[in-house]
């Protein structure tokens, strides 16, 4: 699980605010006094956060547009051939088939 998030929340630092994390450990950000989102990227203040390793190539790009204007940005993501088509539709716990959620929720945990 990416726990980047977590660090910051730990912190204090998102006390009051909205962030985004894994699926798996989404919940507990309220914990923290931070508002969960299930957005791949949030950017609340100065804080940016993204769901998951693959929504942090999003969280790059939308940082790079928001800093350097969003033709740098198309311009990082046409080199890097950003493009994703997953093969399966499996990547949210809300489009995942059942058995697949219940596994990967099963491995998490161990």
């Amino acid at each position: 699980m990416c726990t980047g998030t977590f660090l910051l929340a730990a912190a204090g630092l998102l006390e009051g605010r909205t962030a985004t994390t894994h699926w798996a450990g989404l919940d507990q950000l309220a914990d923290f006094g931070v508002t969960p989102s299930k957005e791949r990227v949030v950017i609340d203040g100065h804080y940016a956060s993204g769901a998951g390793v693959s929504a942090g190539i999003d969280m790059a790009l939308t940082l790079a547009g928001l800093i350097a204007g969003d033709e740098v940005a198309q311009t990082v993501q046409l080199v890097i051939e950003y493009a994703p088509e997953p093969p399966y539709a499996a990547g949210s716990p809300d489009t995942a088939p059942a058995a697949v959620l219940d596994r990967a929720r099963s491995e998490l945990s161990a």
